[in-house]
């Protein structure tokens, strides 16, 4: 009989794995496991073995597994993903896209198919000709595609024949009028990629070393379950995987009908609502980023603020939290000693090679060769051995970051925690040997310091909640229209949240309630809530849709 179905969430800095009795919604054994980058299929393997170990159950009493991640949305967040080349064929105005550039060619049709202008060949020659070499991924995207997608299907096939790269068509991913949102959606597509091609592989690895290559569902944005095999092409719809699945966490747990979800995890913090008992989605097309698309999901807001948030000083001795991540220092066993690298700038962070490279992968890249042959350095130091220009050094190392080949550590609200004695889980010793660097910089106490990082997140989270419960009232947000009313001598503007916040995370217990105070709301901590997304994702496909 198979009984049971197994939850796996992975995002940035956690995996997470659950067994659910399938009747009855009996939660068997939970794990968490940090994400492997390098080789996801460790992480999850790790995962997956420490809850069949505390389960007792088999491989073959599992009737399915369902995946969240928030993988796609961090990458969309930290500005990751493939350089995309993105061509549009018909009248269209100039817009702007995460592509490395566009080139609009003569061409498309008319909303009865009919064509306005042939397809300019020449300029489709020219245009892929120059991005040859420069895109890893192509973006189609025709007026009218939806009624007739001929130009498409040439953009396609030009591609093929002069730089043969995956070509993303924007009829492939939406039905609906409108060459921007449709462009957005395929190029999100086209980001992607490459993280969900790594995502697909380790989960694909893992599950068929344990035996669990059957019936694999991963959960859509718009809280439903598609079967893993369709991902490849249509990672868009994995933008909100993670708090469609959170969002079904928080209809069995929400103490009241309408509540906010907010989920806290390493990278990023994901906010949804909940009302009368159902997630509210965003039937217009989700707003992934800065762009609109036409991507089916859960009206959600996210924000760069978590547990691993880099805290850097700025040149004006101002702290800056977020939104980029790094390896909390007291998780870095192998980076040098903080107290002799951490400062401003360049020197706010260190910089290593991932752990498993070896010098025969390395030795393309003269970056990487120096860090397995001098060890752990950090930016400033790379910048002046190879006397390299600071934008094209970090540029190198964000794609080195791309592709996952090297460790980038830093002091974090993870460490603020180590240093307050609120969290125990690292070396408390190169915490607080950084936290003494940043407060020398500051002119604060090491836990002044601390406190200071840990009230920076807690206000980007409240502006973000802010956002979303404007957006959804107004369709305006705070930030957009009052940017600065923290800071206002002529308001005291302040808010009342009239529903609880349903908290998942393992960061959350340390970072909402003082959020919620602000709020003059409660702050709920149901059973499992750190493990939370995978919960939601096994819930989502269990029969009674809660647990006992």
């Amino acid at each position: 009989m198979k009984q049971y179905i197994i939850g796996i969430d992975t995002g940035g800095t956690y995996t997470d794995a659950v067994v659910l009795r399938r009747n009855g919604g009996v939660v068997i054994a939970v794990a968490k496991s940090p994400t492997t980058h390098h080789n996801l299929s460790i992480g999850i393997s790790t995962c997956l073995k420490k809850v069949f170990e505390d389960s007792k159950i088999k491989p073959d009493e599992v009737e399915a597994v369902a995946v969240s991640t928030t993988l796609a949305t961090n990458t969309v967040v930290e500005g990751k993903g493939a350089d995309v080349g993105l061509l549009v064929a018909g009248p269209a105005k100039p817009f702007k896209l995460p592509v490395v550039s566009v080139s609009y060619l003569k061409g498309g049709h008319n909303h009865l198919g009919e064509e306005i202008d042939p397809l300019d060949m020449e300029m489709l020659v020219d245009a892929i000709e120059s991005f040859k070499g420069n895109v890893d991924a192509y973006v189609a995207c025709a007026s009218m595609s939806v009624v007739n997608p001929a130009h498409e299907k040439i953009i396609q096939k030009a591609v093929s024949l002069i730089d043969p790269k995956p070509v993303f068509c924007s009829y492939e991913v939406s039905d609906r009028t409108g060459v921007k949102e449709r462009a957005a959606t395929a190029v999100l597509n086209a980001r992607l990629m490459p993280v969900m091609n790594d995502f697909l592989l380790g989960m694909q690895d893992s599950l068929v070393s344990l035996g669990l290559a059957g019936n694999v569902l991963i959960i859509r944005g718009d809280a439903t379950p598609m079967d893993i095999s369709k991902t490849h092409k249509k990672a868009a719809s994995t933008v909100a995987s993670g708090p469609a699945a959170t969002a079904w966490y928080g209809l069995s747990f929400s103490p009241k009908p309408d509540a906010l979800i907010v989920d806290v995890g390493g990278t990023t913090t994901d906010i949804t609502v909940i009302r009368e008992g159902r997630p509210l989605l965003d039937e217009a097309g989700s707003l992934i980023g800065e762009w609109h698309t036409h991507v089916d999901a859960v009206q959600m807001s996210t924000v760069g603020a978590g547990g691993d948030s880099h805290a850097v000083v700025g040149k004006n001795g101002e702290l800056v939290v977020g939104p980029g991540r790094v390896l909390p220092l007291c998780m870095s066993p192998n980076t040098p000693p903080p107290g002799q690298w951490l400062g401003r700038g360049l020197n706010s962070k260190c910089v290593m090679a991932e752990p498993d490279l070896s010098p025969d992968e390395a030795k393309h890249d003269q970056v990487l060769s120096f860090l397995l042959e001098h060890g752990p350095a950090t930016p400033e130091v790379l910048k002046n051995h190879f006397d390299m220009a600071e934008i094209t050094l970090l540029s190198h190392l964000r794609e080195l970051g791309h592709l996952q080949l090297i460790v980038e550590t830093g002091f974090t609200p993870t460490d603020a925690l180590h240093v307050l004695n609120k969290l125990d889980l690292g070396s408390r010793g190169a915490a607080l040997e950084g936290a003494e660097k940043l407060a020398e910089e500051c002119g604060v106490s090491t836990e002044e310091l601390s406190r200071l990082v840990m009230l920076e997140v807690e206000k980007k989270i409240e502006d973000a909640i802010l956002d979303h419960i404007l957006k959804i009232e107004t369709g305006k947000t705070m930030t957009g229209f009052f940017p600065g009313y923290r800071r206002s001598s002529l308001l005291d503007l302040r808010f009342i949240a009239k529903f609880p916040i349903v908290g998942i995370g393992a960061a959350a217990r340390y970072l909402l309630p003082g959020v919620a105070k602000r709020l003059q709301t409660e702050v709920v901590f149901a059973d499992h809530y750190e493990v939370g997304n995978a919960l939601g994702a096994a819930l989502m496909v269990s029969p009674d849709n809660q647990v006992a």
